[in-house]
């Protein structure tokens, strides 16, 4: 049964939450986590409420992983330690920072105006349709909510304090994780893995009510270094190597039919991400994605083929290329523990709904804590849009993860 009681506790961790700019730096080193300040003021903030809660085995390490260690309160708490874990940090894509969300209640169904002209309908966002007369959270048009994933932190803390208001309610020996950077790819670069004791974990990052994500992208890096040669354009001709020039040439090379906007299903995609130079120095960073192995490594030779027809059409110029995994698919994990997606369905299909089965067209932590050796299934946190000032998400959503959290966390 969806446990309504804790509805408005919920939003209330939800709202204050979001208002904290964690913000993650993607410029920042993978050996400088958290990037940004704001990211440790939510992991103190957690910190303490956890220790208020009265849980006692709470660590935060120096890179910013916060990691809870709850027993279990049943005959068989000496059994099997589960995992729960979400992200702190918000994208950069979009602003992050003074977010101040809006709260809809009982939703009329209609459009929603928001700042900058910018609309928000069933028309452009059809899942609103399911949750008229309900409360909705968006933010107001200037930044982006934070539903990535402070949706999925605030279901875990809600069903921890659930728990413990309720002690004589069963629960499985338990492991809460919270980590940064999540969206810049190196959240978990310096993970503690060996200190876990979970046998599986659930990480609460995912989108649509329902939703179960066992199978994501394989996501790769592209570190691309262009030289050029710098000289008054005055004299340049047959002398200057513009760098940002060849850096155009480049992502130009690009097709466009397998880039994010013209791609979805199980279609892979690359596309710039970032670049910054000036006349003899470009930095350019391709991101790409592909749920086949073999896809990749198509990709990755395309890149430096790429590379090579632009040194060529450059002389002078120079180019690196240094490719760098993020994250593997996690599917082929699944299909030899079987169980543990057993066992998410049924905690969904017993918060009254039937779960939503589809690959990722992304990834999360899950997906590196799964390659680390620890299974790592996605759970839906409710928000939609990620990554853009058109996020929302509907609080009955919120409510069936935590009831989904609490059925996972039940030992019978």
């Amino acid at each position: 049964m969806i446990k309504k009681e804790f509805s408005e506790e919920l939003l209330d961790r939800f709202l204050r939450y979001v208002a904290i700019d964690t913000t993650s730096d993607p410029a920042i080193s993978q050996d400088k986590i958290p990037s940004t300040k704001g990211q440790w003021t939510l992991l103190r903030l957690l910190e303490s409420e956890l220790l208020e809660m009265g849980f006692n085995d709470v660590t935060l390490d120096s890179s910013g992983y916060l990691i809870a260690r709850i027993p279990g309160n049943s005959a068989n708490s000496e059994g099997e330690t589960i995992g729960f874990m979400a992200h702190v940090d918000t994208n950069d894509d979009v602003p992050g920072a003074d977010i101040r969300p809006l709260v809809h209640r009982a939703y009329d169904g209609g459009a929603i105006n928001l700042a900058d002209g910018i609309v928000l309908s069933p028309a452009n966002s059809p899942l609103l349709e399911h949750y008229k007369a309900e409360t909705i959270i968006t933010s107001d048009g200037r930044t982006l909510l934070g539903a990535d994933d402070k949706a999925g932190v605030a279901e875990i803390m809600t069903a921890l304090s659930w728990i413990r208001r309720n002690s004589s309610w069963p629960h499985r020996p338990l492991e809460i994780i919270f980590t940064p950077d999540e969206e810049t790819g190196n959240g978990m670069s310096c993970f503690p893995r060996e200190e876990l004791e979970s046998s599986c974990c659930f990480v609460v990052d995912g989108g649509e009510e329902g939703e179960m994500g066992i199978e994501c992208f394989h996501a790769w890096l592209a570190e691309i270094s262009f030289k050029g040669d710098s000289i008054h354009p005055g004299s340049g001709r047959g002398r200057l190597v513009n760098a940002v020039s060849m850096a155009a040439m480049f992502i130009n090379m690009l097709p466009g039919n397998e880039s994010p906007e013209a791609t979805d299903g199980r279609y892979g995609n690359y596309w710039a991400h970032d670049l910054r130079g000036r006349i003899d120095s470009a930095e350019l960073i391709i991101k790409y994605r592909s749920f086949d192995s073999k896809d990749i490594e198509r990709r990755s030779n395309a890149l430096r083929a790429f590379a090579q027809a632009v040194e060529a059409a450059s002389p002078g110029g120079r180019i690196t290329v240094r490719l760098k995994e993020e994250y593997r698919n996690m599917r082929e994990v699944f299909d030899r523990n079987p169980d543990i997606v057993a066992r998410l369905r049924k905690a969904v299909l017993e918060s009254g709904i039937q779960p939503v089965e589809r690959s990722i067209r992304g990834g999360t932590d899950g997906s590196i804590l799964t390659a680390m050796g620890i299974p790592t299934p996605n759970i839906f946190a409710g928000g939609i849009n990620f990554h853009s000032r058109q996020e929302w998400v509907a609080l009955p959503a919120m409510v069936r993860a935590t009831t989904v959290i609490l059925n996972l966390m039940y030992n019978k």
